[in-house]
């Protein structure tokens, strides 16, 4: 089949499943906020453009992903790790331990290095 087509499809498909989405949001919405905060009762497009604001608020536009571009973000920290020597490895997980575990108590660490 032609690309076209399926770029169609699946702009359809979206299309519908954001209906969907916003419908049944609508309809939780309108059947729980009047009864039990006597809130207002919304409209389809009020519904859509909640859903689009909290989207914003809450994830952001897209762009950079999360501990992608980090040191040890990613999947890439399980080769990270096996490239390190036995050596970087005792520093690396007495640096963490230092870091993490001196400020519990019952630890043994008081946060010093030359504990």
């Amino acid at each position: 089949m032609k690309r076209g087509y399926w770029i169609g499809k699946i702009i359809v498909i979206g299309a519908f499943a954001i209906g969907a989405f916003t419908f049944v949001t609508q309809w939780l919405w309108n059947w729980l906020i009047p009864a039990l905060f006597n809130g207002p009762m919304i409209s389809f497009w009020q519904t859509l453009g909640l859903l689009v604001l909290s989207k914003i608020l809450f994830s952001g536009f897209g762009g950079k992903r999360h501990c992608r571009n980090q040191r040890w973000g990613g999947w890439g920290w399980r080769q990270k790790w096996n490239n390190l020597t036995p050596e970087e490895r005792e520093r690396f997980k007495e640096k963490i331990k230092n870091k993490w575990c001196a400020h519990h108590p019952g630890t043994g660490h008081s946060g010093s290095v030359n504990d």
